[in-house]
């Protein structure tokens, strides 16, 4: 479906369903109704022709070696007058021969069947007789005196201009009776869809009313029960959305408090700089502007690290990676920084680690560990960077030779821009926040305790077990 067209609704796509489907049953019911109603007709004229044919051989008897039959026209008048249409009538002799009534009245055909409905043996068939269709029963009469002579035929033909006239006024009857069956069906129909769908239209007009900031949860009351499901699923939508945005809002706030110090510091610089006509304390000026521009950039960097993890976490892309080569690519990325420091970075790796999880988020979360154990530990000092031993949950340690984090504040490292009181290096606070975000995305345990000796910090990361492929 192209984007600029809009899809039907639901109401117009249940009708188109229902509707034809509702016709296309009235229209079967119509023809089996017409169908079952000419049967009807049939039968109950073939009986009174039937009844005819009977009268008739009632009156036939065996004189002087033939057969003789005398047929009053008044009985024929008066089923002429309940059947409605022309009779004719003959009667055959025991040979064939020709006894009474109309001579070239058509002879039953060989193949004729028969009629099975009743006792006497008689068949049913159609004929044209005086360029009419006529409808015909053949009826074979035993005729005996005082022992059994033979069959007599006699054959009852009606014109068929009364059935036809009665098929006629059923197939209209029976075409009003469906038809107004078809209009008030459309009209339930039309109705109870509309009964139907009033709750979307409710929540439709009640989602209308809504300021464009509110994203308070949807209120499903007095919806079907398929459509809550839908309502659940919008208000699991938005309170997503409700998070992103609140995050997004944080990350603003924090950006412009944390931005607007340094900024100014730079700006106080500068304007110190402007006056200073001392070589020596000029220099010292811009020394001092370069620490400050390379604190602000430090800063932005980490405020878009974090505002990219946690854009990450809310759509995470979880793949099996190696712990220890993406750690491996990190710590040769910020080795420069060990070696500025003349710290010892020291990475212990043996074997991989698998698991599971987002490459990118991972890779920020090692970083900032590393980076957080160069940037507090002091000249000469040591970083290491371990793993778990096969067998064990995955797992990544960190560990320098700092001045540690005192038990008390352990809990208080990992919120945004906190700073640890024994902390004297320069730092924002912001590394162990965003390893925070990125283990809780992927589940993992994060454990501190003091390094080797009693001396800096060890940070360990554990991973959930990756699942086992199929075999």
């Amino acid at each position: 479906m192209s984007a600029g067209r809009a899809a039907s609704g639901i109401q117009s796509r249940l009708l188109w369903w229902l509707l034809p489907a509702f016709v296309l049953i009235m229209a079967f019911n119509t023809v089996g109704a017409y169908r079952t109603a000419v049967a009807a007709v049939t039968t109950a004229y073939d009986r009174s022709l039937l009844a005819v044919a009977r009268t008739v051989a009632e009156r036939l008897e065996f004189r002087d070696g033939r057969v003789v039959v005398e047929v009053p026209h008044v009985a024929l008048d008066f089923f002429e007058s309940d059947l409605r249409g022309r009779v004719f009538y003959r009667v055959g002799g025991l040979g064939g021969e020709f006894v009474s009534g109309w001579d070239d009245l058509p002879a039953p055909p060989q193949d004729a069947p028969r009629s099975e409905d009743y006792f006497a043996l008689a068949h049913f068939y159609d004929g044209r007789y005086g360029g009419e269709p006529v409808r015909v029963v053949a009826l074979h009469q035993p005729i005996f005196d005082e022992r059994p002579r033979g069959l007599a035929l006699v054959q009852v033909a009606e014109t068929m201009a009364s059935r036809e006239a009665l098929t006629r006024r059923l197939l209209v009857d029976t075409l009003a009776s469906q038809l107004l069956l078809v209009v008030l069906g459309t009209v339930v129909t039309v109705v109870a869809v509309r009964a139907v769908m009033r709750p979307l239209g409710l929540l439709r007009r009640e989602l209308d009313a809504r300021a464009a900031g509110d994203l308070a949860p949807i209120v499903a009351g007095g919806v079907p029960r398929e459509v809550s499901a839908l309502v659940a699923g919008m208000n699991d939508y938005v309170g997503r959305l409700r998070g992103t945005l609140e995050r997004q809002d944080r990350f603003i706030a924090d950006a412009s408090h944390q931005l607007r110090t340094p900024l100014a510091v730079l700006q106080a610089q500068a304007g110190l700089a402007r006056r200073e006509s001392d070589p020596a304390r000029l220099r010292e000026t811009l020394e001092a502007m370069d620490r400050s521009v390379g604190d602000t950039v430090h800063l932005a960097n980490q405020l878009l690290t974090r505002a990219r993890a946690q854009h990450g976490i809310a759509t995470p892309a979880f793949a099996s990676l190696d712990l220890a080569q993406v750690a491996r690519e990190a710590c040769l990325e910020l080795g420069s920084g060990a070696v500025a420091k003349g710290i010892d970075l020291a990475f212990e790796a043996e074997h991989p680690v698998p698991v599971r999880g987002d490459p990118t988020l991972v890779r920020e979360m090692v970083k900032n560990l590393v980076d957080n154990a160069i940037r507090y530990t002091p000249p000469g000092g040591h970083v290491t960077v371990r793993f778990a031993r096969p067998g064990e949950a995955p797992a990544i340690e960190v560990e320098d030779s700092g001045v540690g984090v005192a038990p008390a504040e352990r809990d208080r490292i990992f919120d945004p821009f906190y700073r640890a009181a024994s902390g004297s290096q320069p730092g924002l606070g912001l590394g162990l926040s965003i390893v925070r975000d990125i283990a809780r995305a992927h589940h993992a345990a994060i454990e501190l305790d003091d390094g080797a000796g009693g001396v800096g910090l060890r940070v360990r990361v554990r991973f959930p077990v990756p699942d086992r492929p199929a075999p």
